[in-house]
């Protein structure tokens, strides 16, 4: 359920925010106009919120700015540590995309960078779990990496490994990255209308709304 990677971030945690910055040029094209991502996600939300992987609170920064009531949901204490630090008043719980407390009756689930970390099937499981919590006109929003194809994902890890961007490479390989066909048919069969918006080579806005 995602938790197979949660140890990876008690030593990236404090780097992240420079990699999300672009400092690192082996990830820069998968965070290019990274703020821009998350300001897309922000603008399609509607409150209140229950935020999957808050790190250290990039993505919640401007949820709480456009003034959401936010609830979020972090499955690594080191990076739970960072935003609580960031936003004392933050409501952050340990959880992760199939298994959260819901303290309070959410009209939007978001996320950034994030849901490949379920195998397409737990994809599937958590889309139908958010379906059956929000209200007709509820919002999930996720930008996460995901590919036009299969073939376009084996493409991308060759492109990388032939420029020498070995951790990448394998993070293509490692992780569970998928491809629109797959989500758009998971997401309507659940009853949701789904839009898809490329934000740089890697990552698309996934804005779905429940029927």
């Amino acid at each position: 359920m995602g938790r197979e990677f949660v140890e990876i971030f008690d030593e990236w945690v404090h780097t992240y925010d420079d990699s999300v910055s672009g400092h690192d040029p082996e990830y820069a094209a998968v965070f290019k106009g990274y703020q821009e991502i998350l300001s897309a996600v922000s603008n399609k939300a509607i409150g209140p919120v229950i935020e999957f992987g808050t790190g250290t609170g990039n993505l919640t920064a401007g949820l709480l700015k456009r003034g959401y009531d936010v609830v979020g949901i972090e499955p690594n204490a080191a990076m739970r540590n960072v935003a609580k630090e960031k936003f004392p008043e933050l409501v952050l719980l340990d959880g992760d995309f199939l298994n959260f407390e819901l303290p309070a009756a959410p009209k939007s689930f978001v996320s950034s960078y994030a849901f490949h970390h379920l195998t397409d099937e737990e994809k599937a499981e958590a889309i139908q779990c958010y379906a059956a919590i929000l209200p007709s006109g509820g919002k999930v929003v996720f930008a996460d990496t995901v590919f036009e194809s299969e073939e376009a994902r084996l493409g991308r890890i060759i492109c990388e490994e032939d420029k020498g961007h070995s951790n990448l490479a394998e993070d293509l390989k490692r992780e569970y990255y998928t491809t629109v066909p797959i989500l758009k048919g998971i997401f309507e069969e659940n009853g949701f209308d789904i839009e898809f918006t490329p934000m740089n080579e890697y990552v698309i806005l996934m804005d779905a709304t429940k029927r």
